[in-house]
């Protein structure tokens, strides 16, 4: 399973190596910017600051994520893994904003750039992001969390080609502007990390139901389940990646409640979920057709 303890701890160790040779790079970075005059290994290492943030909030997460369900926590601290895809996705967007900005106004007002020093340090980043890159793709991407450390660190790495790119340009024909093209090359990646981060999260977090899933399909499914008639006040939603819940009223024959069949249309209800949908966590309310008059503006 994905979301099991176990793959969480290997998940989370996978995210720390990354961090760790991330913040180092970024170190460098930071010097090798400065000293070569150049916005876009700035933007690259603004790029890079958010991915050891967003690493070390998604590691974070993933601990959290660990720990058991108690007391008001019901679903324990799952929900932190999707806060902290939802903050990566805000931290992006601000980044690529700053960077845009920057970018344009030297694009109208070009500052010298050391082509060599770029090229060096891009390349060096490329490098460093394809190892960082390797260690995550092996961890359980289906996790939003976890999808969004590998997207920084991913669009981070085509950051990186670009600004090597950039780096070339400066050698070869003088042209420094190539310098703030690069960086809104990076500012691009970043703005389609950020609103793919932030849909996927939004979706979770205001509980619509998972885009694979049709209701309509469950509801037909559970409709076939013997003495069932109808099923309404139907609900799905995500707790956290790949784990779905389901609510629903199901309507049976009265006669079920006088034979004591309750519990095996329960457990019908539940096979049908388990073998068509791979639900695992649903909760149904079985009731006689009669009860429908004390249910006024429940969802259909």
């Amino acid at each position: 399973m994905g979301d099991s303890p176990l793959v969480r701890a290997r998940d989370e160790r996978r995210v720390l190596v990354a961090l760790g040779l991330l913040f180092a790079f970024l170190l460098f970075e930071v010097v090798a910017a400065l000293l070569g005059h150049s916005l876009a290994l700035l933007a690259d290492a603004g790029h890079m600051l958010s991915d050891v943030l967003a690493l070390a909030m998604s590691a974070w997460a993933l601990r959290l994520a660990q720990r058991p369900a108690s007391g008001r926590w019901t679903f324990g601290l799952q929900r932190a893994e999707i806060l902290s895809a939802a903050v990566n996705g805000v931290t992006l967007a601000a980044m690529a904003l700053l960077i845009a900005v920057e970018s344009v106004q030297r694009l109208i007002t070009p500052h010298h750039v050391d082509g060599g020093v770029v090229l060096a340090v891009a390349l060096t980043g490329v490098a460093v992001n394809l190892v960082a890159t390797y260690v995550l793709a092996k961890a359980d991407r289906g996790n939003l969390n976890v999808r969004g450390a590998y997207v920084h660190v991913l669009s981070d790495l085509y950051a990186f080609i670009a600004t090597a790119a950039a780096g070339i340009v400066i050698i070869v024909a003088g042209w420094e502007r190539a310098d703030a093209v690069a960086s809104l090359v990076v500012v691009a990646l970043m703005a389609r990390s950020s609103w793919g981060l932030l849909r996927d999260a939004g979706t979770i977090l205001l509980q619509a139901a998972p885009e694979d899933l049709d209701l309509n399909d469950v509801r037909a499914h559970l409709t076939r389940v013997d003495h069932v008639l109808d099923v309404h006040d139907l609900h799905a939603w995500t707790v956290a990646s790949g784990q779905t819940t389901l609510s629903a009223h199901v309507v049976v024959s009265e006669v079920c409640f006088n034979l004591g069949d309750a519990p095996r249309i329960l457990d019908a209800l539940q096979e049908c979920l388990g073998e068509h949908f791979a639900i695992a966590h649903a909760t149904f309310q079985l009731e006689p057709s009669t009860h429908e008059s004390h249910e006024e503006g429940l969802h259909p």
